[in-house]
């Protein structure tokens, strides 16, 4: 778009943006430094099941540009699950409060404002928050992400998966972590010699290595994730009952020093969810969201400013 004229280049926009069926309103486009609110930005709703990545300098739209995604989204029906890491989102539980200014903003970009709240919940991972705690059983997370977990080779994942067999035949519950040592001690031990046997590819050796990575695991945080009572996935796909998606705001304040509790937690939601979504040909909205603060972003869009309010920032 080099070679064209100003006017040129909004037609294209304008052309390339003009979309059938519902939408989500993303901005206005920037075109040789200046604001066009006539040439306005959006993706389909349809699209909204892809990947996005939004980039950018502090202060330039990233947190406002997940906000209105994720309100846009709720108001179309569609439950969103967002991982809030730094507490930016919890806004979207309040109204925000109108300005002169922010009326003059909306006004520049062709697009009406008006301050809402929107059906929020919050969850804390393991506890770690003021949310509803998120947990789920060892027996539930089964031995394959737990082993992918533990980073295990081969001939000790087949080996975990034995201890959940003898688990499970002999009605043993693996709620958490001292549940699946408990397990595992005793098969290594002289009362459950016999049982060990039966089992015949359990070695001392591996069940050593199985043991230390279990350590390791609660050095790391996740002996708040497993346990009871577990958290029912379903709850993520829940609308309101005025028709609109519950947005689910996950608390992670730890992050930082237990990274592992997150990834652990987020291989066993996908997992959990690919078994219970439905898997349609062709698509008229997704039927679930979700964003870690980074949603899509087109370097061209002025972002729409959110119905909910942004936390102060500082520094």
């Amino acid at each position: 778009m080099a070679n064209k004229t100003t006017a040129e280049k909004l037609a294209t926009i304008q052309k390339g943006y003009t979309l059938e069926g519902a939408t989500i309103e993303l901005g206005a486009a920037i075109v040789d430094g200046e604001l066009h609110k006539e040439a306005q930005v959006r993706l389909p709703l349809a699209m909204m099941n892809r990947h996005g990545l939004v980039a950018g300098a502090t202060g330039t739209g990233k947190t406002v540009t997940l906000h209105m995604i994720a309100e846009q989204l709720s108001t179309a029906g569609v439950p969103v699950f967002l991982a809030d890491i730094k507490g930016d989102l919890s806004g979207l539980a309040t109204a925000a409060a109108g300005s002169e200014k922010l009326k003059a903003r909306t006004d520049s970009i062709g697009q009406a404002w008006a301050g809402k709240t929107f059906p929020v919940e919050f969850l804390a991972l393991g506890g770690d928050g003021n949310g509803i705690p998120v947990r789920a059983t060892i027996t539930s997370f089964g031995p394959i992400l737990l082993s992918r977990v533990m980073e295990l080779n081969d001939t000790q994942e087949s080996s975990l998966q034995l201890v959940f067999h003898f688990a499970d035949k002999n009605n043993l519950e693996l709620i958490d972590l001292k549940d699946l040592r408990a397990v595992i001690q005793f098969l290594t031990s002289d009362e459950g010699k016999d049982e060990l046997e039966e089992l015949g590819g359990l070695s001392k050796a591996t069940a050593g290595v199985i043991l230390r990575e279990l350590v390791n695991l609660e050095a790391q945080g996740l002996e708040r994730f497993f346990g009871e009572p577990e958290f029912d996935t379903a709850e993520l796909l829940r609308t309101a009952p005025d028709g609109r998606g519950v947005i689910t705001c996950l608390e992670l304040p730890t992050l930082q020093t237990k990274p592992m509790l997150f990834s652990t937690f987020l291989m066993w939601l996908l997992a959990d969810l690919f078994e219970d979504l439905p898997k349609p040909a062709t698509w008229t909205s997704p039927n679930w969201c979700s964003s870690s603060m980074r949603p899509t972003c087109f370097s061209t869009a002025h972002p729409r400013p959110s119905s909910t309010p942004s936390p102060p920032r500082s520094g």
